[in-house]
């Protein structure tokens, strides 16, 4: 379980975060969601430990962000930044394989070979793998991401809004795949997305944001109102309920 207590983040005079309190299961999908600015980005960060705490605690599982080891917190969690910093000139299989360095620190062994060339296959880059990032398009290059994260073989995946350049065949494909992921894999999975209905078809939990704040938290079938659209969208589109799913009017 990731637990934060009583986090709060600003950077200068400005409130990004306020007394955020939240814990966040072990095991399936939740979805951060929330207009822009809301804050899930800086969220996502300060559990992965990608920017220094500044007020309340944080643990995933035992371990104290901000205290513990980084390799700890590595083997335990990863995350796809929005931006990741990438070397255009690397192949596929070579980012991929940098999922590893959490555990052989730099010099590969049999088993991180094997985890490299699974998760080649999971994500369908068999074909791409000797390609350089700098000739694929968006979406292969996201799918190389992500494989390097599920490459590092972690019980947490953060995820920041990696349906960006991906099209709705590739985007429902990666869903569907983080899905299975989560059940019968047991990875625990936290995403942001922007599409709420994805959160509502594929997410087990859903945790919504505004201005910094939290706002309703729960599963889809119990928080995907015409209210909390109103509420945390400020938009008037309806909810509607089709063979057991949730849609939401665009």
């Amino acid at each position: 379980m990731i637990s934060v207590s009583d986090l709060s983040y600003g950077y200068r005079d400005t409130p990004i975060l306020t007394d955020i309190t939240l814990e966040i299961p072990k095991g399936g999908v939740t979805a951060l969601i929330g207009p822009n600015g809301a804050g899930k980005s800086t969220l996502l960060s300060l559990i992965a430990r990608l920017m220094p705490l500044q007020s309340g605690r944080i643990m995933v599982d035992e371990l104290k962000i901000g205290t513990c080891a980084s390799t700890d917190l590595a083997q335990r969690l990863s995350i796809l930044p929005q931006v990741p910093e990438i070397a255009a000139r690397l192949t596929v299989a070579e980012l991929v394989a940098f999922g590893r360095y959490p555990y052989h620190k730099g010099r590969p062994g049999a088993e991180d070979l094997a985890q490299v060339e699974t998760a080649i296959e999971v994500f369908d880059l068999q074909a791409l793998a000797h390609r350089s990032l700098d000739t694929l398009s968006g979406g292969q290059r996201q799918r190389a991401l992500l494989a390097m994260i599920y490459a590092q073989d972690t019980d947490y995946m953060l995820l920041d809004e990696p349906l960006n350049n991906l099209d709705i065949a590739a985007s429902r494909a990666l869903m569907q795949l983080l899905r299975q992921m989560a059940e019968t894999h047991g990875r625990t999975i936290v995403i942001v997305l922007h599409d709420i209905n994805y959160a509502a078809a594929y997410a087990d939990h859903i945790v919504t944001m505004k201005e910094g704040h939290l706002g309703p938290c729960g599963a889809p079938r119990d928080i995907v109102t015409d209210a909390l659209l109103r509420d945390v969208f400020q938009t008037d589109a309806k909810v509607r309920r089709l063979d057991g799913k949730m849609l939401i009017d665009v």
